[in-house]
């Protein structure tokens, strides 16, 4: 297999024996859009459910929801069964935000990248393994070294570079998911970008059921690939996407144009909703009264 395969099953220092994993799948939805869940709405409320999932057994998968994703999901069936079995479900993106908000939801915005420092640093205090999946190899070894640097006592039970062309199912895919598993990893972060990531971290849970698998996108290569993040300014004003379509155009404009197409027709269907409940509850009840 090309790319990088880093094997240090875990030991020494490791959490006790995996219990009997659960089957629920996280807490209820706080907002639905476009009949895909929000469930989690805060990064701290995350962490902390990925690390008692860790720590217990437990295993599922963490999707972090944004308008590509909402793009895909229209078209892409198997990413839309990955997200109906999804454990916990995040808002990626100042207009998932927006769109949650509108219906009453409490959250902020957490994204993939965002998520790995502070799942990292739970992860070194609690002596949860960690395993990274995907990326280049390169990348992959710059990451461990500097988490390494950041959180010391950080466990990485392996690190993996799947090869072109990796299919997220079937016997190359479970072959894969079951090499976490048998790691002694009880987080696992996905870098394969969506749907792939998305795909591959439900099937790969069946194979290895006691294994958080947390998508991430691109955030070991903003960690150790040289890739440069928006200014925290940008990312506040929900303006991160400007700043990536500036330096990657080609790759992101049909992207965004997507988005945007999606963001409008959304807009549309919810304001046209909003005059057609208006028009009904302004029409007089004639109906006659029962004796």
């Amino acid at each position: 297999m090309s790319g990088l395969f880093l094997d240090r099953s875990v030991t020494a220092n490791a959490p006790p024996p995996l219990p009997e994993a659960g089957t629920d799948h996280g807490p209820e939805p706080i907002a639905v859009i476009d009949s895909t869940r929000v469930n989690v709405g805060r990064q701290a409320d995350l962490v902390h459910l990925v690390t008692f999932d860790a720590l217990t057994g437990r295993g599922g998968t963490v999707f972090t929801l944004n308008l590509d994703h909402l793009v895909k999901l229209e078209r892409d069936p198997a990413f839309r069964a990955a997200y109906e079995q999804a454990t916990y479900v995040s808002a990626d993106g100042a207009p998932v935000v927006a769109m949650a908000r509108r219906q009453g939801a409490d959250l902020v915005r957490v994204t993939g990248a965002d998520l790995v420092r502070p799942l990292c640093g739970a992860a070194a205090l609690a002596r949860i393994p960690v395993h990274f999946f995907g990326t280049r190899p390169e990348t992959l070894l710059q990451t461990e070294i500097i988490l390494r640097s950041e959180y010391p006592r950080l466990i990485v039970a392996g690190l993996e570079s799947p090869p072109f062309g990796f299919s997220p199912f079937g016997v190359e895919a479970r072959a894969a998911a079951e090499r976490v598993a048998a790691s002694g990893a009880r987080i696992c972060f996905v870098a394969l970008g969506a749907p792939k990531q998305e795909i591959f971290a439900e099937f790969a849970r069946r194979w290895a059921p006691g294994v958080t698998f947390v998508c991430i996108g691109a955030a070991l290569d903003f960690i150790g690939g040289g890739q440069s993040r928006a200014p925290q300014i940008l990312q506040a004003a929900g303006l991160e996407w400007l700043w990536r379509l500036v330096h990657d155009p080609r790759r992101l404009a049909k992207r965004y144009a997507l988005s945007a197409l999606y963001l409008l027709r959304y807009n549309l269907r919810e304001v046209t909703g909003r005059l057609k409940r208006h028009r009904i509850s302004a029409i007089p009840n004639h109906a006659p009264r029962q004796e």
